[in-house]
C-alpha cells in the first residue's frame, strides 16, 4: 500500500491538513506545493484582518472590484447566490462591513483539492478548520471516515461520517463562542450549537452550513428539502436532528 503523502499548514487564521494516497511523483509534490501556496494567496487578497488585503481596501472604500483580482468578483458573486438562495440568512457583510470569510475557506479548499486531482492525485484530502473536501478513497475499496465533534463535549464524537468525493462544512459555537450573526437581525445565533452538512462541493456546503446554523430550527424544514444537502443538527439544549438522507452516510460500527 501506498504511504499517504501528509503536510499540515498554517494559513488564514487557521490549519489546513493534507492526507494524498498517491505516489511521491514530482507532478504530485508540485501541485501540493502549488496548493499550499494558494491558500496563502487566498489569505493575501481575502483576510479581514490584514490592512493590505484586497478585502480590506475595498470596504475601506480604497480600491473597487474592478481593480481587484477576477477571484474577488467570482466570491462576491457566490455569496450574493447563496444570500438569495437562503433567503438572506448568509451575506458577505456580517455585522455590515465587507467579510466574505462564510465563502471563502470553502472555496478555497475546493481549489486546493481542484488541484491535487487535475495533477493526478485522485484520492486525497483537504481539512481546513474542520471543513473537508474529500476526494476517491482513502485506500482501495475503502471510503474516508471522518469524526464529527460533540459540540458540547469536543472530547466524544457524535457521528462518523463515511464516503468519497464529499464536502463536510460544520458552522458552530464550540470553537468560537456566539460569533455567528444572523444578517437579518443583526445579533448573534444563539439557537444552535453546531449544524453538520454534507454535499459534493465545500464551496457551496460551507457556506449553507452558516446560513443553517443562522436559520435555527428552521433550517430542518430548510434542509430537508434542499436536493444537494444531508445535514446533522445539535440544538443548544443538546438535542439532535438530521435529514433522512444522512443516516447513510454513517459509518457501520
Amino acid at each position: 500500500m501506498v504511504e499517504p503523502i501528509r503536510h499540515v499548514e498554517h494559513a488564514m487564521g487557521t490549519v489546513f491538513s493534507f492526507v494524498v494516497r498517491a505516489p511521491r511523483s514530482p507532478s504530485v509534490t508540485a501541485a501540493l506545493a502549488q496548493a499550499v501556496a494558494w491558500l496563502h494567496h487566498v489569505d493575501r487578497v481575502f483576510s479581514p484582518y490584514r490592512p493590505d488585503s484586497q478585502i480590506t481596501r475595498l470596504a475601506e472604500g480604497r480600491t473597487d472590484v474592478d481593480a481587484c483580482d477576477p477571484e474577488v468578483a467570482e466570491v462576491l458573486r457566490l455569496c450574493a447566490e447563496i444570500g438569495h438562495a437562503t433567503g438572506g440568512a448568509f451575506t458577505a457583510e456580517p455585522g455590515g462591513r465587507l467579510d466574505p470569510s462564510g465563502l471563502v475557506k470553502g472555496w478555497a479548499i475546493e481549489r486546493a483539492s481542484d488541484i491535487l486531482h487535475r495533477a493526478g492525485a485522485r484520492d486525497h484530502y483537504v481539512n481546513g478548520g474542520g471543513d473537508l473536501q474529500l476526494r476517491g478513497e482513502a485506500a482501495p475499496g475503502e471510503p474516508w471516515r471522518i469524526g464529527l465533534a460533540d459540540p458540547h463535549d469536543r472530547s466524544r464524537l457524535i457521528a462518523v461520517v463515511s464516503g468519497r468525493d464529499l464536502a463536510i462544512a460544520t458552522s458552530g459555537t464550540a470553537e468560537r463562542g456566539a460569533h455567528i450573526v444572523d444578517p437579518r437581525t443583526g445579533r448573534p445565533s444563539t439557537g444552535m450549537a453546531s449544524i453538520t452538512l454534507t454535499g459534493r462541493h465545500l464551496t457551496e456546503v460551507d457556506a449553507l452550513a452558516t446560513a443553517a446554523f443562522v436559520m435555527g430550527e428552521a433550517a430542518r424544514t430548510w434542509a430537508e428539502a434542499h436536493p444537494r444537502i444531508e445535514a446533522l443538527a445539535v440544538a443548544a439544549d443538546r438535542s439532535t436532528w438530521c435529514t433522512p438522507g444522512f443516516d447513510g452516510l454513517l459509518a457501520a460500527s
